[in-house]
């Protein structure tokens, strides 16, 4: 699923979103190797979100997205 799809034009450089991109691989990677069953498209907001606030390493963006919500 491309992370460009999910986003809105302008809203992150290029760079950003090569980063992004590559966290949303690595996660859905993770997540299938362990069995477990995610929707995508939740997986990508949660990556976004993070970018939003900043945060443009692909670990931590990555860590931010299998993170657990209450």
């Amino acid at each position: 699923m491309p992370m460009r799809a999910l986003i809105q034009p302008g809203a992150f450089e290029p760079e950003v979103i090569t980063v992004m991109s590559e966290a949303l691989e690595a996660a859905l990677r993770k997540l299938q190797d362990t069995g477990q069953t995610v929707v995508p498209e939740v997986i990508a907001s949660r990556i976004i979100a993070a970018a939003k606030l900043g945060e443009r390493d692909p670990v931590r963006l990555r860590e931010a997205a299998l993170r657990k919500r209450d």
